[in-house]
């Protein structure tokens, strides 16, 4: 009894083993994709699931960059005041030609895995949800260097800061 109930175990621990190994094989294509997409500083913009653009860095300077304020509050700090440059979402929405008719909510992921949904009112007021790139004149630095880019989404309606996703490389429009 004892060496049927060893040849279990060691069967199990041997089906578990080949499982982690399929889904490390399978997520390894997940994170080269982020990877370059946070080394190309691109936001992939989809529409119901599908991809109907790849924006840049230049693609939104083109857009017209706007300085704004905001405050940033965290729970380890009080409120701080910065100056923000970046582009309201609802022009960069306008500049691809985005039909936004039937669009209920837009979902924004991080590179980190992180995911906020905002009602499409919040994403089509143009003082309120901004991709943001820089912080008080300096370029938001990436993951890597410990900053919060290269791509923010920024709520200035958020009085706390906790709906605003660092590390921006998709917004989903369903």
């Amino acid at each position: 009894m004892k060496k049927k109930n060893l040849i279990i175990i060691l069967s199990v621990i041997a089906v578990l083993i080949i499982i982690v190994g399929v889904m490390a094989v399978l997520n390894s294509g997940s994170i080269r994709l982020r990877k370059e997409q946070q080394d190309s500083a691109c936001i992939i913009i989809k529409k119901g699931g599908e991809e109907i653009a790849s924006i840049d860095m230049k693609y939104l300077s083109s857009v017209g960059e706007e300085d704004f304020q905001a405050d940033l509050d965290t729970s380890e700090t009080d409120p701080q005041k910065h100056q923000y440059s970046g582009v309201p979402l609802i022009k960069v929405l306008e500049s691809l030609e985005i039909d936004l008719d039937g669009i209920e909510s837009v979902i924004v992921k991080a590179l980190d895995g992180y995911t906020v949904i905002f009602d499409i009112s919040e994403a089509v007021d143009e003082e309120n949800m901004y991709i943001a790139y820089k912080i008080d004149g300096q370029n938001l630095k990436g993951k890597d260097e410990g900053g919060s880019g290269p791509y923010q989404i920024i709520t200035r309606k958020d009085p706390y800061s906790q709906r605003w996703c660092k590390f921006v490389m998709e917004i989903d429009l369903q």
